[in-house]
């Protein structure tokens, strides 16, 4: 039960701290930026050697490592978007009245460079591991990038929550690009597919004979898939997701909004 229990555990626990500690740093005087950016960085370099290291090394530990580190590597991605680092050349909130595939061209020109980051990044875990015996990071990077893409998508296509209050308030003029509806149509396909892998991933975990890397291995990905379906429930059912990080939303200011953003609502669709 171990075996299953405590990569569990350490998967909720990563999830549950490490966006919490994005969502502070992000929020801290901008001052602090430079010393946040610094830092992650070391830890990205840190994280992308650590994938070196463990790319054949077929054992419980290198599988926690190899999660680890691929999380890391996504943490970094995620405060430099955040800061707004890595952002794109529009900066500005959507032109009244945009809609359609003009709405969709300056929704990417605000994300572009934080898009093509995310390929360089890709590549770099590849490398690092991506053609090892131990790909754990590997699949850990693809699922967050793939389910964070369809988060986007979903966001942008219109859901119910789109948890404004984690955006930093540099980044406020992000949320005129999104759209607020019950649901899209995109959301049910999404949702069904991430949650038959990783049906597929706890099965193959629970099946007989399989080593206790791969059971670690496996479950690190099923579990983390699970909390990416999770995360999209988030967005159509009417729950307060913000309670879970409320610590990590405390050192964002509310009264510092941009003049230019400010007044700025978000779009609202259908009921």
């Amino acid at each position: 039960m171990s075996a299953f229990l405590l990569p569990v555990l350490f998967t909720l626990f990563v999830w549950w701290f490490s966006t919490g500690a994005i969502l502070y740093l992000t929020g801290l005087p901008k001052w602090t930026f430079k010393w946040s950016m610094g830092a992650v960085t070391l830890l990205l370099i840190a994280a992308l050697w650590g994938l070196a290291a463990t790319r054949n090394m077929n054992t419980v530990a290198g599988a926690y490592c190899a999660f680890s580190c691929a999380v890391l590597v996504w943490a970094w991605q995620e405060v430099a978007f955040l800061l707004g680092y890595v952002t794109g050349p529009r900066r500005v909130a959507a032109s009244p009245g945009a809609r359609g595939g003009r709405l969709a061209w300056q929704a990417l020109q605000t994300l572009i460079h934080h898009e093509i980051a995310l390929i360089l990044l890709a590549v770099a875990v590849w490398l690092c591991a991506g053609t090892g015996s131990n790909a754990l990071g590997w699949w850990t990077y693809l699922i967050l990038w793939t389910m964070r893409a369809s988060a986007k998508l979903n966001v942008f296509l219109g859901v119910r929550n789109l948890n404004e209050d984690f955006l930093p308030n540099h980044l406020k003029y992000l949320q005129t690009y999104f759209v607020r509806r019950p649901m899209n149509l995109l959301f049910p396909f999404a949702v069904s597919a991430a949650t038959a892998v990783a049906a597929a991933l706890w099965a193959a975990a629970a099946a007989d004979g399989t080593t206790a890397f791969t059971v670690a291995a496996l479950t690190f990905a099923a579990g983390l898939l699970s909390l990416a379906v999770l995360e999209h429930w988030f967005l159509v059912l009417p729950l307060p997701a913000e309670a879970l990080w409320r610590w990590g939303l405390s050192s964002r200011d509310p009264q510092a909004l941009p003049v230019d953003v400010a007044p700025v609502p978000v779009r609202h669709s259908g009921p």
